[in-house]
């Protein structure tokens, strides 16, 4: 494969959705006609978290010669996207994404989502499932956490107490160096070694403006933690399930769980799945990039010759 030495992406755009203004940028081969289905990525939802989560992978992904169009959105609530004060669910950034492609994109894509937002993905296959030709679930929640629905009292009492001065006055605590460098060792990385300068200071960039704060207390309140085996089960595209070899939870119910019976549990659900394990914990794209690009190239190739 052709060698091409970096990536040419667009300055960021932006589309109107329900009224509120939405970001995202183009990614596309240097000195190359692009080529293949494009890849739809979605970002992990958390303090300082946004579309610049991909950057790293996108650089790997023309290094390693693929021509590809990326699609990098920011969804609402995060980056350069509006950040209206509500509650958002994945149904609300399913509606998003469901409009991006019909706008702007208009052509069948492959969903790569990282982490959590799984539960955005499985809403965007059930409301357009025409545009959608793959799926690559990057460190999918513990098999436990997403076929369990959380109580909707417990979702709306988390919310209130989030949204409120003290929430408020944790999320400043929150977007210290300090503690985004502490909460990534322990939760997301599997070595310390990882959680460099690049990282923490896009972090700390992406949550400057604490109207990020909704998105994120949308999240930690648990309103994507819903009973998903039904949905799962009922995904008829080709599906890559991608787990760190030390992969972990943060939620009590997928502790015990280890990488090997996630995967197991994911590919006993998943009509047409595969799944692999690659160096790294929870965030293979940015941990691991180069092995991560590397893993999902044949899956990648076998969905656009299909």
């Amino acid at each position: 494969m052709q060698q091409l030495s970096s990536t040419t992406a667009s300055p960021a755009q932006f589309y109107t959705w329900d009224n509120y203004r939405c970001a995202y940028e183009v990614h596309q081969p240097i000195n190359a006609t692009p080529e293949g289905i494009p890849l739809l990525l979605i970002h992990p939802i958390g303090v300082g978290l946004s579309r610049q989560f991909w950057q790293r992978f996108c650089r790997e992904w023309y290094n390693a010669g693929h021509r590809n169009l990326i699609y990098n959105p920011d969804l609402l609530g995060c980056g350069e996207s509006d950040k209206p004060h509500v509650a958002y669910t994945p149904s609300d950034w399913a509606k998003q994404l469901q409009h991006f492609l019909q706008t702007v994109v208009q052509k069948p894509v492959i969903l790569v989502v990282q982490g959590a937002l799984f539960p955005v993905a499985i809403e965007l296959v059930q409301r357009e499932a025409l545009f959608i030709a793959a799926l690559v679930l990057s460190g999918p929640p513990a098999w436990a956490v997403i076929t369990k629905q959380s109580p909707k009292w417990q979702q709306k009492l988390t919310w209130n107490l989030l949204d409120s001065p003290f929430g408020n006055l944790f999320y400043r605590y929150a977007r210290r160096k300090e503690f985004l460098r502490s909460f990534s060792i322990r939760q997301l990385f599997a070595s310390s070694d990882a959680v460099d300068e690049e990282w923490l200071n896009t972090l700390i960039a992406g949550a400057e403006n604490t109207q990020t704060r909704y998105a994120v207390f949308s999240f930690l309140a648990g309103f994507w933690r819903q009973d998903y085996s039904q949905a799962i089960s009922s995904i008829k595209q080709p599906t890559l399930v991608v787990v760190g070899e030390t992969a972990s939870s943060i939620s009590q119910a997928g502790k015990k769980e280890s990488p090997d019976e996630r995967l197991a549990d994911y590919l006993a659900s998943l009509p047409q799945g595969q799944g692999i394990k690659v160096t790294g914990r929870n965030v293979p794209p940015y941990e691991s990039t180069a092995e991560f690009v590397k893993d999902i190239t044949p899956f990648i190739d076998e969905v656009s010759k299909s």
